[in-house]
């Protein structure tokens, strides 16, 4: 894997430090790869973060937006076994978990939903309209293009 070295960058940028630091954290190794999940586009300004938390509960799983940040977190709830069961094999992970997303500007959490053993987060881009493009319309010039402007005098 290559380094990229993004100081000539900082040199002549203002502000892009954290795309920069983002860029050089992408291809770190020590990334959780648990749980599993999917970041789909559902719409122009939609998507959908489907994360797969069987056997996790609602009151199990927190989510934090914060400063384009949206963290999810998994925490078991010990559960109340019975004395005379024993455990011959855990196949269903029930470790906790944190989970990091970086968003972009303007993307905010629209709502979550657990179905199935799936996590749904949708998100949506809701850019102001003082951000969006605007056409402004041009006035036509009327006849009078020779017009002065009267100062008053001090008499």
């Amino acid at each position: 894997m290559r380094h990229v070295d993004f100081s000539p960058l900082y040199r002549s940028t203002v502000g892009f430090d954290r795309l920069f630091t983002m860029l050089d954290s992408i291809g770190q190794p020590d990334t959780p790869s648990y749980p599993p999940y999917n970041i789909e586009r559902t719409g122009e300004d939609a998507y959908r973060i489907s994360m797969a938390v069987a056997g996790f509960s609602e009151d199990d799983i927190s989510l934090e937006a914060h400063r384009n940040v949206l963290t999810i977190k998994g925490e078991k709830q010990e559960e109340d076994r019975e004395e005379n069961v024993e455990l011959l094999y855990r196949g269903i992970a029930s470790r906790s978990f944190e989970r990091r997303f970086q968003l972009a500007d303007f993307v905010e959490v629209a709502g979550a939903t657990l179905k199935d053993g799936l996590l749904h987060i949708e998100l949506k881009r809701n850019i102001p309209d003082e951000m969006k493009p605007r056409r402004i319309p041009i006035a036509r010039a009327t006849g009078n293009a020779n017009k002065q402007i009267e100062a008053k005098t001090a008499a």
